[in-house]
């Protein structure tokens, strides 16, 4: 139910000399589930009442479950059975909020600075740990209400205020209950309802949703039953047609099949299609959000929602191949092992030598919580009044809690103790420090999200390694290009060849801002990936390189590629996110006219959207229009005057029109803003430079060390502290550069004129035949050391 906001930093490009950033990159437009929008096929599902008649007992376990119930009309007698008054009004903003459910229709009641309004409960969702009411506003909106009711606790609360996430170091805040993100045909309709279809109007931004029927019926699972009914009511009676027509699903499915129709709901996923049928891949059509996303702690545990499937693939029970959804729940979602005698049947039969004995290797008494294999395997957490169980199945990791405060089941049991008593216990009870290797990939994920690349080497070896975990390596590929180090891209170019389609998929994207003929090559070959996910983020990265002199079997493989991926953008057409990626797609290939109308689409529908903003200015710039591209960046700074991106481009903007002052102004707020941005460090140095040449050197010093493997930044530090007479400093610098960059000329000439002016001919000498003879290094390079060396060699006085 609950959505996170999105908050993705995006960085724009100026083309100016002061230096510029990395490519825009793309918002994932995440969903709690799939969309399966049936559109014109809704007459090929007949509705559950078609399966009554032969299934009746299955009929009556899925009807009264909460996937039968996943949404249901508002009635009087819901209301009587399920709900409790609500006896004090809620406080939401500048208003007061009662829910009057006593009548027969059911309403909930907003008085506020403009009087007061009535809005009628039309839909009940939920009702597990949660109902949420919703109520039709304009334009075909149905709108998730300000109240939800507690099932566990009896009480009305603050639905929006429960979603705030408590990020360590970051903050939050409720979105009203009106955004877009609790309008129910724009962001929960596909796991809620059954064969629906939004039926929406972009150019009227309407809605005209309908659905075949309410909650999770039947046919979700098993596909439309037209024909399987027409052949089972045709078949002789007391026969079984030899083909059934249906998608049968369970023990007809592998593993990893019913996995995916369970997660086609239960994920935090990134829509590519509308098209998913039970039996389909999870990556043709969905991409993953996994932990470079701050729901998750960095030790991969839950933190906001997160609906399961990210945790499920880190789970060494799922990756032995031998384990689904299917074998603790039924179809309906019931789980299998409520009773405490039989709860440790679960891990049977792979583990029936712990079940034999379970004390032995709980340490807990057999009449005790603790001996179930669940309470430390799959402890139960909150968020939102939403109870879930982690489905990693990892043991509890004590040490985690300490150090990035993530949940652990200890603790969860024995709220009294603190982590470092849980983590006395495990370590004392278990031989093998089991901790070690899930604490070392959280610290890995926690330095990448906080920009710290002293330990990159071993982030990059953990990718590319044997035995790295498919979310963490996902994670972390997502996360290491912000460290712009070149060290990066031999593990891209690895990556996008690993047997996982969503590492594949994350290197493709990791890649689209390397410009050289080995990444563009892995690109196109990805481009034909057995997977759409892999396709569509190649054909996303090709985006800025549209004229590539292709082979024709190539340029076919781009070009369904580039297909697939318009398609996959405009899946979602009344998402402001969907028409921000497609400006980006434009502003890729060059088309800024069109970027621009993209952009306009995305901020009419969420003018908040300060990335569109920012976007918005580099196409106007890129066509000439600044006084366009200030006013973007002015409106996105009016709404977020942190932000780092807007700060910095208004800075690069502001220097290129001759406007030190103000430019220096902007930078020194984008890097307060984003202290880790090595980019707006090195802009100040060379702006400030004329004025005030220490400070200028400190903030080269300061790039330099964000970005330690950057030699432009290196030799722009050096030179200017050759103008400020640390010619001793200078020249180590230099020499730096040229032992770790062969290749980069500019650090020849500079060193090799300081070398002459100290009087040192012979490391001149042998530093610009060494120039000469690398082969990387331009000729016009190559020419001006050629003349220095003959001035150098020339006898004196000729």
């Amino acid at each position: 139910m609950k959505k996170n906001r999105i908050a993705i930093t995006i960085f724009g490009v100026f083309l100016i000399t002061l230096g510029s950033l990395a490519s825009m990159d793309h918002i994932p437009a995440i969903a709690a589930g799939f969309s399966h929008d049936v559109g014109g096929a809704q007459d090929r599902y007949t509705g559950s009442t078609s399966c009554r008649k032969c299934h009746e007992k299955f009929y009556m376990l899925w009807a009264p479950s909460h996937h039968g119930l996943a949404m249901e009309p508002y009635t009087a007698e819901l209301a009587s059975d399920k709900l409790s008054l609500q006896t004090e009004g809620i406080v939401i903003g500048d208003s007061r909020y009662r829910a009057d459910v006593a009548g027969d229709t059911g309403w909930v009641i907003e008085r506020g600075p403009e009087g007061e309004k009535k809005y009628r409960i039309d839909h009940v969702m939920g009702g597990k740990n949660v109902y949420y009411f919703l109520t039709t506003l304009d334009r075909g909106r149905l709108q998730t209400l300000p109240l939800a009711y507690d099932v566990n606790r009896k009480e009305w609360f603050d639905m929006a205020a429960s979603g705030v996430r408590h990020f360590p170091g970051l903050t939050d805040e409720p979105i009203h209950w009106k955004d877009w993100q609790y309008t129910f045909n724009t962001a929960c309709y596909g796991c809620h309802v059954s064969q629906v279809s939004t039926n929406y109007d972009l150019k009227s931004d309407t809605y005209h949703t309908v659905w075949k029927e309410s909650g999770i019926n039947c046919e979700t699972c098993h596909g439309p039953a037209d024909e399987h009914v027409s052949v089972c009511e045709s078949a002789p009676k007391g026969t079984v047609p030899k083909d059934l027509k249906i998608i049968r699903g369970g023990r007809d499915f592998t593993h990893e099949q019913n996995n995916v129709t369970c997660s086609s709901c239960h994920a935090k996923a990134v829509v590519l299609t509308n098209t998913f049928l039970p039996g389909d891949r999870f990556f043709d059509h969905f991409g993953l959000v996994t932990l470079e996303n701050h729901d998750y702690y960095p030790d991969g545990r839950d933190l906001g929602e997160n609906y399961t499937y990210t945790s499920w693939l880190m789970s060494p029970c799922v990756k032995s191949g031998r384990l689904d959804c299917l074998h603790c729940h039924t179809s309906s979602g019931r789980y299998k092992f409520k009773d405490d005698e039989k709860a440790n049947q679960a891990c049977m039969p792979c583990h029936k030598d712990r079940v034999s004995n379970p004390t032995e290797h709980t340490r807990h008494k057999a009449d005790r919580p603790g001996n179930a294999c669940i309470s430390c395997h799959m402890p139960t957490t909150e968020f939102a009044r939403m109870r879930r169980t982690d489905h990693s199945m990892l043991p509890p990791v004590p040490a985690a809690t300490m150090a990035y405060k993530s949940p652990n089941a200890c603790n969860l049991c024995h709220p009294n103790k603190d982590a470092a008593w849980a983590d006395h216990y495990v370590r004392e009870w278990r031989d093998r420090d089991y901790q070690k290797p899930l604490l070392k990939r959280a610290s890995l994920v926690d330095a990448a999200r906080n920009h710290n690349w002293r330990n990159l080497r071993e982030t990059l070896e953990y990718i590319t390694s044997k035995d790295r975990d498919e979310v963490f390596a996902t994670s972390l590929l997502r996360l290491v290009p912000a460290s712009g180090d070149p060290l990066v891209v031999p593990a891209l170019l690895k990556a996008i060849k690993d047997p996982s389609p969503l590492i594949r998929s994350a290197a493709a994207t990791a890649l689209q801002n390397v410009p050289t003929e080995e990444s563009v090559l892995a690109l196109v070959e990805a481009a034909s990936d057995d997977y759409r996910l892999v396709r569509v983020r190649a054909a996303a990265a090709l985006a800025a390189y549209p004229n590539l002199p292709l082979t024709d079997a190539d340029k076919k493989k781009v070009e369904a590629a580039n297909g697939e991926y318009l398609a996959s953008i405009l899946s979602r057409p009344d998402q402001w996110d969907s028409h921000y990626n497609l400006g980006n797609y434009y502003l890729d290939r060059g088309d800024f006219k069109q970027a621009v109308d993209s952009y306009e689409t995305a901020l009419k529908m969420e003018p908040r959207g300060v990335l569109a903003m920012v976007n918005e200015a580099m196409a106007y710039a890129r066509m000439g229009e600044n006084l366009k591209a200030e006013n973007a960046l002015e409106n996105a700074l009016k709404i977020a005057p942190d932000n780092a991106a807007a700060n910095f481009n208004m800075g690069l903007l502001k220097a290129e029109a001759n406007d030190p002052r103000a430019a220096e102004e902007f930078l020194k707020a984008a890097l307060k803003g984003d202290p880790q941005m090595a980019q707006a460090a090195y802009n100040l140095g060379v702006i400030i430079s004329k004025n005030n040449i220490n400070e200028a050197v400190a903030f080269l010093q300061k790039a330099v060390e964000l970005r330690p493997n950057e030699p432009k930044y290196l030799y722009t530090l050096a030179f200017y502290q050759m103008n400020r007479g640390d010619v001793a400093e200078a020249i180590s610098g230099l020499e730096c550069i040229i032992s770790r960059y062969p290749d980069y000329a500019d650090a020849y000439i500079l060193l090799g004129n300081l070398y002459e002016k100290q009087g040192k001919n012979i490391a001149a000498e042998k530093l610009f035949s060494k120039g000469i003879i690398t082969g990387s290094v331009p000729d016009y390079y190559k020419a001006i050391m050629k003349n220095r060396l003959e001035k150098l060699r020339r006898p004196v006085g000729k």
